[in-house]
């Protein structure tokens, strides 16, 4: 809808005979107060009253079904089975708080005073009478919004809110235990005389078939004999690269790396992205989330980025079959700096 323009509001054309600006301007008042329809048909206001509580309902059935979708649908370890329940529980959490959202913006909208009013600028702390007054002027926006009569509305709101929190509050208090001990991050299956095996083909690495310059991602035999394989595998990723030996310039102790060859966790030690990305020309690991860049020649320690700390070495060697095996866990607890982390 287009409005017409008044020039005499602009401000070049309110100035002074000698060009100057005024120093106070008119107040222009309020603008036209227009009435909604719910102000005089009382089916309309009735309707709008129903619409609130319908959304406020909406948001109760999202949290039950959140609750739901955690008791019912576990995320399992496949990974259809967690999409699945990551879909049901943000879908749940979504109608949960967009609907108690939605049905605050729709009530103060169509059922709340829309009278605009102003009252000029005075102390922070008003007088007792002021202050008198404006404890009346609250009940009498509280009168005027009819809440004390809307029964049904102030039930669905209550009901919401009270609710809600459930959604959030059942998945932590169900977490509590195996999964909140932080410690767990700290171990992997890597332990003494596991092979290194190709992810995701399981296949072992022979030492004479890993040529310089090459990159392989890694993981420890037998993952997929574990209750969660997943959850394992999450901690235990490894980037295995092969240089040529003159060009290691610094290693966490002998027998860390076998003719180059040399194996850091994949989790950046910024927030555990996966760091996936190798430079054979300067030998360094890039994460791509926010680069933060390790020098694999020199025990993976950070030359740029926000990591604070570098990436854990896997220490390796062969067995008698010229596999490559780990000597040991990680050097250190993978992962982001900022976990708890004990000696």
């Amino acid at each position: 809808m287009s409005t017409h323009h008044d020039p005499s509001t602009d401000l070049t054309t309110q100035r002074g005979e000698d060009g100057t600006l005024p120093e106070r301007f008119e107040d222009p008042g309020h603008p036209e107060h227009h009435d909604r329809q719910g102000d005089h048909d009382p089916k309309a206001n009735k309707r709008a009253e129903r619409q609130v509580v319908v959304l406020f309902t909406i948001s109760i059935l999202g949290t039950i079904g959140a609750i739901v979708a955690y008791a019912l649908v576990p995320p399992g370890e496949t990974v259809g089975s967690m999409r699945l329940s990551n879909l049901l529980l943000g879908l749940g959490l979504f109608l949960g708080l967009a609907g108690i959202g939605v049905a605050a913006v729709h009530w103060a909208k169509s059922l709340m005073n829309d009278h605009e009013k102003s009252e000029e600028r005075h102390a922070i702390r008003s007088e007792d009478s002021v202050r008198v007054k404006a404890v009346e002027a609250l009940r009498e926006g509280a009168k005027d919004s009819a809440i004390g009569r809307r029964g049904v509305l102030k039930g669905a709101m209550v009901t919401s809110l009270a609710l809600f929190p459930l959604s959030i509050a059942v998945p932590l208090v169900g977490n509590i235990g195996g999964d909140w001990d932080v410690s767990r991050s700290k171990r992997t299956i890597w332990k003494r005389g596991t092979r290194l095996v190709l992810d995701p083909t399981a296949r072992p690495i022979k030492a004479a078939d890993v040529t310089i310059g090459s990159a392989f991602h890694v993981i420890p035999e037998g993952l997929e004999e574990l209750d969660h394989p997943l959850n394992e595998k999450a901690k235990a990723v490894v980037l295995m690269v092969r240089m040529d030996p003159r060009d290691l310039r610094s290693e966490q102790g002998e027998g860390w790396s076998y003719d180059g060859i040399v194996a850091f966790s994949k989790i950046c030690t910024h927030v555990g992205c996966p760091v996936a990305l190798y430079e054979q020309q300067t030998h360094h690991i890039l994460c791509p989330c926010h680069q933060s860049t390790f020098d694999a020649a020199d025990g993976a320690k950070v030359v740029f980025g926000p990591a604070k700390r570098p990436l854990p070495q896997l220490p390796i060697t062969v067995d008698d079959e010229g596999y490559l095996v780990a000597q040991d866990g990680f050097s250190e607890p993978i992962g982001p700096s900022f976990w708890e982390r004990l000696t």
